[in-house]
């Protein structure tokens, strides 16, 4: 029994370590990669992003059937809108 512990304890520190090692080299890795990043090209990153996200989406509604232009949407509300002014003016009592 104190040999299954001492090989099962041994086993867990070396894969630590291997995990903690591996951890070392990602982390290396990311500062090696943005060690020259300053706040200016991190700004024009971020714009960047923006920019491709606003683009897919676009094409995603494009591709879902669902890009349509504003003024059939300002159309409705119009309409929608003229509608109740209508229905009030018919709803009204003349006289008192």
């Amino acid at each position: 029994m104190v040999k299954i512990l001492i090989f099962l304890s041994l086993s867990t520190a070396i894969l630590s370590f291997f995990l903690c090692y591996y951890a070392h080299v990602r982390i290396t890795k990311i500062l090696k990669a943005t060690k020259d990043l300053d706040w200016s090209a991190l700004a024009t990153i971020t714009g960047d992003l923006a920019t491709l996200k606003k683009t897919i989406q676009t094409l995603n509604n494009r591709l879902n059937g669902m890009h349509s232009p504003k003024i059939a949407d300002e159309e409705i509300m119009r309409y929608m809108a003229n509608q109740r002014v209508a229905n009030e003016q018919n709803n009204k009592v003349v006289g008192g």
